[in-house]
């Protein structure tokens, strides 16, 4: 029978409850144990789609094309294990499910109420993430904190989730802030009292505290919210402020978190395997090089935008026992007519241009295709980065002066980026894109070939616009390498150029795959390319 851990936090939002649940995940998969992963938010959005990414940060996408919590990024790249729809939920779908049933017909005339309608529904999702997955432990995050409005369902729910199931059967970790006053020089649990009296409340027990903090707690305090919070002192568990959040599993594990739910759950403490993590970890400690990247981006001011991307390249840099400092660039600053490119590259050894959407900002990331190109400066251009990346070949290689996307100019005369064919009906945004896997088949004797080692791969994309195949011939007659192709639909994935030490961009984004400890293969090659340039 599956087993139900569920992450809550209180105080204040930030703690790092994705990365407590990723972590606790990751620890009962070292134990050898099958672990899945779910995220709740109470937000009324249908899924983060079309939430603007300085105020939420990047949409991560799984591999069957849901658009998701960027903590689902964290998820993957902590137990590696590629999750699905089931895995983010929000208030948003289950109201929408609850109100299609109604439509329907379905409750035969019922008066249709928060509870139990509702709280069902949520029941459900809980259900059928552990069916589908078949998991002997799925760890579920609640997004918000307790108290909220907008969670009050959520938290019913598992209320009565809890009742529901055998004894021992759900677990519940509550993450709470114990903030150091610098006045008084000491540390508060005032905060965690609150956050736990809540979480009492709406009829919930905690069987862990998580308590987030600058410096270690020491006896007296762990003490304290024991008494507090009507648990053995042990079920207190540190998260220290660290440099590395995947030092933090390690950390949980040194004081026994996984063994605590195992006991609980009354399933056999098997041996851990965390040799990889902790291989993982003393590389990430002793890294003997440095590097910078530029990083070409429109929404900058929030750094998490761009999370994946980010982790990506520290991966990368692993590899080569570098550490990857980013440079964030505006790209609106680069279209001011009087800015000096070599001023502001001069210290990037490398040129990244992630995705985005929109005009805002394109002639900034065209500018730094075009000093990437004729410097020789290695590059990589992820989804959008792979079409200014044309766009910009066209109207200054092959002299195509009004070469642009349909996307920033729909009248525009040459649109070597247009909108994809079955996109053109579509009129709602939410979950429209292409989205999840698609297959594409790579070209011989390429860049890309060399950096996957095999023909045919499948990667994630998100976007609505696409390479236009009618432009293709002169592209490529002017230097341009069409490497990847998806073989169904003949859609251009991956582009190159000849006469550059390594230019390289996908319509797909590789760094939804990348791992801590197997980066991705476009990731490493662009680092390595950038380690070996002399500017």
């Amino acid at each position: 029978m599956t087993k139900y851990v569920f992450v809550t936090g209180g105080v204040c939002s930030g703690l790092g409850k994705g990365i407590t649940a990723s972590s606790i995940a990751l620890l009962l998969k070292a134990k050898g144990y099958k672990v899945f992963m779910q995220k709740f938010d109470p937000y009324m959005n249908v899924d983060p789609g079309t939430m603007s990414p300085i105020q939420h940060g990047e949409v991560f996408v799984t591999a069957d094309g849901c658009e998701t919590d960027l903590d689902l990024g964290h998820y993957e790249r902590f137990i590696d294990v590629e999750l699905n729809y089931t895995s983010n939920i929000t208030n948003g779908k289950i109201y929408s499910s609850v109100i299609e049933k109604e439509r329907r017909g379905d409750f035969l005339g019922a008066t249709i109420q928060i509870v139990p309608h509702i709280s069902n529904e949520i029941k459900s999702k809980i259900y059928e993430a552990g069916k589908t997955s078949n998991a002997d432990i799925v760890i579920t995050e609640i997004g918000g904190t307790v108290g909220d409005i907008e969670s009050a369902v959520m938290m019913e729910s598992l209320r009565q989730f809890r009742n529901e199931q055998k004894e021992n059967n759900t677990f519940f970790v509550h993450t709470t802030l114990v903030p150091f006053l610098f006045g008084s020089n000491e540390l508060k649990t005032k905060p965690t009292q609150n956050s736990i009296i809540e979480l009492r409340r709406v009829g919930i027990q905690p069987d862990m505290i998580v308590t987030r903090a600058a410096i270690d707690l020491g006896d007296t305090i762990k003490q304290k919210i024991s008494l507090f919070g009507s648990l053995p002192v042990e079920n207190i568990i540190e998260a220290k402020d660290v440099g590395n959040i995947y030092e933090i599993p390690m950390n949980f594990h040194k004081q026994h978190a996984e063994e605590i739910i195992l006991k609980h759950f009354k399933m056999e403490n098997k041996k851990s395997n965390l040799i990889y993590w902790q291989n993982l970890i003393d590389t990430v400690s002793n890294l003997k090089e440095e590097i910078e990247i530029a990083l070409v981006g429109k929404y900058v001011e929030l750094e998490d935008a761009y999370l994946s991307v980010k982790e990506a390249l520290k991966h990368a840099g692993y590899k080569y026992n570098t550490k990857v400092n980013i440079n964030w660039i505006d790209s609106e600053s680069l279209e001011n007519p009087n800015v000096d490119l070599k001023e502001v590259f001069k210290h990037s050894k490398g040129i990244l241009v992630p995705g985005g959407f929109g005009s805002r900002g394109i002639e900034g990331k065209i500018k730094a295709c075009e000093y990437a190109r004729k410097n020789k400066v290695p590059y990589l251009g992820i989804c959008l980065g792979m079409q200014v990346a044309v766009i910009e070949f066209a109207r200054n290689v092959c002299n195509i002066k009004d070469a642009s996307s349909r996307e920033f100019e729909e009248l525009c005369k040459n649109p070597v980026i247009d909108l994809m064919s079955e996109q053109k009906t579509i009129i709602n945004k939410g979950g429209t894109l292409r989205l999840g896997n698609y297959n594409c088949k790579l070209k011989k004797n390429t860049l890309a070939y060399k950096d996957y080692g095999e023909t045919l791969i499948k990667e994630r994309h998100r976007h609505r616009y696409e390479f236009n195949n009618a432009y293709r011939d002169i592209l490529e007659k002017n230097g341009l390498i069409i490497s990847g192709i998806n073989p169904e639909t003949g859609l251009v994935e991956i582009i190159e150029l000849k006469d550059h030490p390594h230019f390289i961009a996908s319509q797909f984004h590789p760094e939804f795959k990348s791992r801590p400890n197997r980066p991705h293969p476009l990731f490493t090659s662009f680092i390595k390319a950038s380690i070996e340039f002399k500017n």
